[in-house]
């Protein structure tokens, strides 16, 4: 790649380039309505079912025709030489997408986070949203839980969960797709709720300045890179081993300890010893009064503060380890408990569950959890009409007609089932604007730093949360017992590879 990028438009530059478009559109149209075709008028395709080839010709006559229309002589020109989402980014959306909202919970967590070049968002979005019961316990101005402490022993929990699921497939073709998809990303950075909850109950919470950021935990993939190889190498050497007679089994156990010691040898040497679960530490802050505190507490005690009766009053009531997720996956019925075979982190422990609903009964719990003031962990697709720059988050974002005479027309459902869509981010709702009983936009606090959207913080529309949001994770209260009673269901199990497996 060369050593500068194209500049990106002035956004004065780029409005005038779609004004242009959008008028030499609006003539094409009214030329169409106006032209009355005549037998021999109609224009050929040049594609023939007896030769599926592509013909050369034809394309070249696709070409001619292409360049005779002055719109595409201008959007050649403007999208060629830009990001096209720039050129065609509607005035509108960036007018009428504003941080305003009538639904705000009282203290939204400060500062903005930052997740840096990792994966972890699902650990940001996480530990944002628990932050909140120890800001008001504390009554602390600005306070970050460690998201390397929960980083840390996720990683470790990954690889041993890797290394049983290879042992419980050694039945299974080495290149069959159940085997291929484990080996795909054993120790990946993302993941789910239910996976923190698993970390959490463990391991508890300890405050981010008693165990900060390394540079491998900013910057993640030398890391990953290095434990992924190692485990695949020990995945193969392990099911080798497994194949032989019943005596080389019974040192399956200490091939696989020696592995997890590698792994704990790479984790540690690059993140650092984390603080034990079960030890002390001393933490010492200045509160909203600046007055000098000190608290002497284990990790595990310092997460039972969430659930205990001054936690739960500091979170309106909202116990965050009774906290449960809905999605929304109009592939299959609502109504139905839905989990994922082999999909989790700590063995035996909490397994990956939804609930999936339409996204009206979605809506209204995250309604009514911020109406009682306690933020809500999210999924979506952030790379959908999305902007990091100005922050918007809007399904007419973008006017990919406009500039290239096509429409998407796929819908939630067939965007699942093609791979076009999943979960990719985790992030946390905090406000909500609703006119005549209907919600409008949300607001939403992102974990890439202060220079992303306005100071960290997003705006989404109603709209796309219908058609990007995945799930949203929420207190019982504020369901229906219909709802709550499917938990108690067996749940419908899901493939791996399924979309709705997607790690965020």
């Amino acid at each position: 790649m060369g050593s500068s990028q194209s500049k990106l438009p002035e956004p004065e530059v780029s409005e005038k380039l779609a004004e242009r478009l959008r008028a030499l559109q609006m003539s094409k149209n009214k030329l169409e309505d106006d032209y009355v075709y005549v037998r021999g008028d109609e224009p050929t395709l040049h594609y023939s079912l007896a030769s599926p080839t592509l013909s050369i010709s034809g394309i070249q006559e696709w070409q001619k025709e292409l360049l005779e229309d002055p719109k595409n002589r201008l959007a050649l020109s403007a999208l060629s030489s830009n990001d096209p989402t720039s050129i065609l980014t509607c005035r509108s959306a960036n007018i009428k997408d504003t941080q305003n909202f009538n639904i705000r919970i009282p203290l939204e967590g400060s500062p903005i986070t930052n997740q840096r070049s990792s994966g972890r968002c699902w650990l940001f979005a996480s530990t944002n949203v628990f932050r909140v019961a120890v800001m008001r316990k504390h009554n602390l101005r600005d306070f970050e839980l460690s998201q390397s402490y929960l980083f840390y022993w996720d990683k470790m929990e990954k690889a041993n969960f890797f290394l049983e699921q290879i042992l419980d497939t050694v039945e299974e073709n080495l290149d069959g797709r159940l085997v291929q998809t484990l080996l795909s990303s054993p120790v990946g950075d993302g993941g789910q709720w239910d996976m923190v909850a698993n970390l959490v109950e463990k391991y508890g919470l300890v405050p981010q300045t008693l165990y900060p950021d390394s540079y491998n935990a900013m910057n993640s993939r030398a890391m990953d890179s290095l434990m992924t190889t190692k485990l695949r190498e020990g995945a193969l050497q392990l099911r080798r081993l497994a194949s032989k007679s019943a005596n080389a089994k019974s040192s399956l156990a200490g091939v696989k300890a020696k592995m997890l010691r590698e792994v704990h040898l790479i984790l540690t040497l690059m993140l650092g010893p984390p603080p034990s679960p079960s030890e002390e530490f001393t933490w010492e802050y200045y509160d909203k009064n600046d007055k000098f505190q000190k608290v002497t507490t284990t990790p595990l005690k310092f997460a039972t503060e969430l659930s205990n009766s001054e936690g739960l009053r500091a979170c309106g009531g909202t116990d965050v380890h009774q906290v449960f997720s809905l999605v929304n996956d109009p592939r299959n019925k609502y109504g139905e408990l839905m989990s994922v075979k082999r999909l989790g982190n700590v063995l035996e422990g909490r397994s990956v569950r939804y609930i999936n609903v339409d996204m009206e009964t979605m809506k209204k719990a995250c309604i009514g959890m911020l109406r009682n003031g306690f933020p809500i962990f999210f999924g979506s697709d952030i790379g959908k009409f999305s902007n990091s720059g100005s922050g918007i988050m809007d399904a007419g974002l973008v006017d990919y007609e406009l500039g290239f005479n096509v429409r998407l027309g796929m819908n939630k459902a067939e965007r699942l089932m093609t791979g076009e869509s999943a979960a990719t981010h985790a992030m946390v709702l905090t406000a909500v604007h609703v006119v005549d009983g209907k919600p409008v936009r949300w607001r939403v606090q992102n974990s890439w730093g202060t220079a992303a959207g306005s100071d960290g913080w997003f705006v989404m529309t109603d709209r796309w949360m219908d058609e990007y949001v995945y799930q949203t994770v929420v207190d019982p209260r504020f369901v229906s017992k219909d709802i709550r009673d499917i938990l108690k269901k067996e749940p419908v199990m899901l493939e791996l590879w399924d979309p709705m497996g997607a790690l965020a």
